[in-house]
């Protein structure tokens, strides 16, 4: 995590959105808007536009080597692949020059994709030329990952409508016209890392239908917090969150300790739970991150991943927002993060 994705905000005011070889698992080839943006829309070519074009296999996307004196034109590589056999799994293609990946072309080709291992190439249409298309070594990539895609996409070929990326076990796959749904992470801390943040990017390190996604902590830090009501004693909900107020005494929660002059840095289960083991509640400045959306709601085209503790076992969500319970297990954020993918318009998936 560095300064640029995680934000601390006080409880005062809530943060708004703001040499390659080919893959071998894509079988034998067939001749034997600016990243993070919203790109220009692109025109239907053959079934398929932006933003985020991304393969749902990557064994379905072939290299192959042209001649010299075919040039990477639509036209010239329709004629020269056209008839050719092409190997049942693949539906695009990177053409390049032999040994070398300075320039490629993207291509959807059609065939007979659900009989023989072989069948000729019937149609070809460019999806991008070489004055749009950027290829990238990156071996940290894991290209089956559209987050991972899409990341590398935007932090190595800023410039590109088409990033051409070669992988991890040196599997190559495209994303046209990058984008990054942006999703704000709204969360108390310590414990540090921030654990919602963390397990959410856990999650989309490995996930291969949740549409790509840029996580940023909004921060809400235990400090901010106590500035908010000045006092010489606290009370916070858990020891293991490993809080502490500098200059001030700290008492916790789930050690039920002796009744004191305090104010309670927590939420309304906090509260409740006070309340059974003391009979009264005590003074408090109320930390829920999913209260901020009543007084900051998503702002227009973003999204907030929160946290509640009155949700014990069950997912929430709102226009914009998911709210997972505080102890959230990886499948309730997966979840989480389905609901809010399920949000844009249209729902993006991988083709």
């Amino acid at each position: 995590m560095t300064a640029a994705d995680t934000r601390r905000i006080p409880l005062s005011r809530t943060a708004s959105h703001d040499g390659p070889a080919a893959d071998p698992a894509a079988g034998p080839d067939p001749a034997t808007d600016p990243a993070g943006t919203a790109a220009r829309p692109t025109p239907a070519v053959a079934g398929f536009r932006g933003p985020n074009l991304i393969p749902n296999r990557y064994r379905g996307v072939s290299v192959t080597p042209v001649p010299d004196d075919v040039p990477l034109t639509e036209e010239a590589l329709r004629e020269y692949l056209t008839g050719r056999d092409a190997y049942r799994r693949t539906r695009f293609v990177v053409a390049r020059r032999h040994g070398d990946f300075s320039q490629v072309a993207l291509l959807h080709v059609e065939h007979d994709t659900q009989g023989e291992l072989f069948s000729p190439v019937t149609a070809v249409t460019m999806l991008a030329g070489p004055d749009e298309c950027t290829f990238v070594v990156d071996e940290s990539v894991d290209t089956g990952i559209p987050s991972d895609l899409v990341r590398c996409a935007r932090e190595r070929a800023p410039d590109a409508r088409v990033a051409v990326i070669q992988g991890r076990y040196a599997h190559i796959s495209f994303v046209l016209e990058p984008r990054m749904l942006h999703v704000g992470v709204r969360e108390v801390v310590p414990p540090e890392p921030a654990k919602l943040l963390d397990q959410a990017r856990r999650i989309l390190a490995v996930s291969e239908q949740l549409p790509p996604m840029d996580l940023v902590g909004e921060l809400v830090d235990l400090a901010d917090l106590a500035a908010q009501r000045p006092d010489e004693h606290y009370l916070l909900p858990c020891r293991g969150s490993g809080g502490e107020v500098p200059g001030a005494t700290v008492s916790y929660l789930d050690e039920h300790p002796p009744k004191a002059d305090w104010t309670l840095l927590g939420c309304e289960r906090s509260r409740q739970i006070h309340h059974w083991f003391y009979g009264e509640d005590p003074p408090r400045v109320d930390f829920c991150p999913k209260r901020s959306l009543e007084a900051q709601p998503p702002a227009d085209g973003g999204m907030v991943l929160t946290k509640c503790c009155l949700q014990e076992e069950h997912v929430e969500s709102g226009p914009g927002w998911a709210s997972v319970p505080w102890g959230a297990s990886l499948e309730h954020i997966r979840e989480a993060l389905a609901l809010l993918a399920a949000q844009e318009d249209p729902p993006w998936a991988p083709v």
